[in-house]
């Protein structure tokens, strides 16, 4: 019974992270603040030749 209430909790605690990037991909959050000098994926903001 307790690994049910376990999964259970483990499941909802992802539907809520899930939820909430949805809720802020919608408003137009984005982790990425435009600042591609301090990016770790930069090369991906950049045109490529």
């Amino acid at each position: 019974m307790s690994t049910i209430l376990i999964g259970l909790g483990l499941v909802g605690i992802v539907a809520a992270i899930i939820a909430g990037m949805v809720r802020d991909k919608k408003r137009g959050a984005s982790a990425c603040g435009g600042d591609c000098a301090g990016c770790g994926g930069c090369s991906a903001c950049r045109e490529r030749p």
